[in-house]
């Protein structure tokens, strides 16, 4: 087999092999590790080096068991989330998480732990994992779970697919009482408005989020529009399910000059000043309401061939407003181009291992990759790990391992859980080899 550049979602990319197949189970035993979609921001679906084969999951899409009487399902590990809300939207079926994208895998969704808008209410996708069923390092298929094999189980949700290869998830679906979303959307003029009010909304809606004007300083730092979302009602509208929409697709890379801190401003003002200083109530498909970017194909060649990270952290809830100002704040006199940034509530710390969140509140923050971005990176580590911090490891390509090991106290328990089932980490990737050390 040939090898091939193989990039994550954000443009970087490595030097490799990867194969597709449909039978995970007896994938070649060189194969060091799976792969679904490639929505994974930096190098955490990559191959270590170029002697590394990864697998693509995507073939291995089947439906395998479904009970209506309490959405338990089973599924093969390459299923999209596309794909399984096209088929049970209009069946009174959701994902009890959903990330930001529905162009990820089932298997990915585990590996990263994902969350989502409602976090703050049902936590992160793992907590919704019952049973997964794995091929580990010395070739065993293993089902794990609460019960059974539990360091596993738990080591492998969030543990962004290095304890083996997920082949199967078992998890339970919500109820939904209808295909829409009753949303609301207010405008705030500053960051301690919008914290406040992304706040309080916590406590009335389930879905929540702030997208910010990232470019913005003085005393309009931190400007921006809170959404909020709850699933309507049965009576509130007639609609049938609504299907997922694409526009045409971003044909090729653009040229890097195209987006800079000018025509940002102007898109980012023409966000805020567009949805004018009223309350917005409206119904609002999921896809829409969920899913925004996804209506838009290859949205990510719109930063060119440079690429570009985006870095998420979370700040704990003991920091309150004054972290996230100062985080804009950093942004701000540092000039960075942070083209897109979205705020989020967070609940309780999950039960994975190395899972993302914790009660606070998150910020992801897209950054076109320069000659600056890994002193920016290192500046917002620090701070982070101040603040008593971490960030998520599925958007990571620029953390150095000694900040990751400051800010994660886990991390030594999940590689104890590690070690007993790949001594010789044979399952390993880029990100892996960058942040814990692992042999190329």
């Amino acid at each position: 087999m040939s090898e091939q550049l193989i990039s994550g979602w954000g443009r970087v990319g490595v030097v490799g092999q990867e194969i597709h197949s449909d039978d995970l189970p007896r994938l070649p035993p060189d194969v060091t590790l799976c792969r679904g979609l490639g929505r994974s921001y930096g190098d955490s679906s990559l191959p270590a080096s170029t002697k590394s084969r990864v697998a693509c999951t995507t073939l291995a899409d089947r439906l395998l068991y479904f009970d209506p009487n309490n959405g338990r399902v089973t599924l093969e590990a390459g299923v999209s989330l596309r794909a399984l809300a096209r088929l049970f939207l209009p069946r009174g079926w959701f994902v009890p998480v959903t990330p930001g994208t529905s162009d990820v895998t089932v298997g990915g969704m585990v590996a990263a732990d994902v969350h989502g808008k409602n976090h703050h209410v049902d936590g992160c996708f793992g907590s919704y994992v019952d049973e997964l069923l794995m091929r580990v390092a010395d070739g065993r298929t293993i089902v794990c779970s609460r019960n059974n094999a539990t360091d596993l189980f738990w080591a492998t949700i969030g543990g962004m697919g290095l304890t083996g290869h997920i082949l199967e998830v078992t998890f339970r679906m919500s109820r939904i009482p209808s295909s829409w979303i009753s949303a609301e959307s207010v405008r705030l003029d500053n960051v301690d408005t919008l914290l406040q009010e992304l706040r309080d909304s916590s406590n009335d809606w389930p879905f929540t989020v702030a997208w910010v004007d990232g470019l913005s300083g003085g005393r309009n730092l931190g400007r921006g529009i809170v959404y909020k979302g709850r699933w309507a009602k049965r009576t509130a509208n007639g609609l049938s399910a609504p299907e997922p929409r694409r526009a045409p697709a971003v044909p090729c890379d653009f040229p890097n000059w195209v987006l800079n801190r000018w025509s940002v401003g102007r898109f980012n003002d023409g966000t805020y000043y567009r949805h004018g200083a009223r309350t917005r109530a409206y119904t609002q498909s999921p896809y829409d309401f969920f899913y925004p970017l996804d209506s838009v194909g290859h949205w990510n060649r719109v930063y060119g061939r440079r690429g570009f990270t985006q870095y998420q952290c979370v700040i704990p809830e003991r920091h309150g407003h004054e972290g996230m100002r100062q985080l804009l704040q950093h942004l701000s006199e540092k000039h960075a181009n942070a083209f897109l940034c979205v705020i989020k509530n967070c609940g309780d710390e999950g039960h994975g291992l190395l899972s993302f969140p914790l009660t606070g509140m998150s910020a992801a923050i897209d950054l076109p990759i320069d000659h600056q971005t890994q002193g920016l990176v290192d500046f917002l580590n620090e701070w982070v790990i101040g603040l008593g911090g971490r960030i998520y490891l599925a958007k990571d390509a620029f953390t150095r391992a000694e900040h990751f090991k400051a800010m994660e106290p886990r991390l030594a328990h999940w590689e104890s859980v590690r070690s007993r089932w790949d001594p010789t980490r044979s399952i390993r990737s880029a990100q892996s080899v960058r942040i814990f050390g692992d042999p190329k």
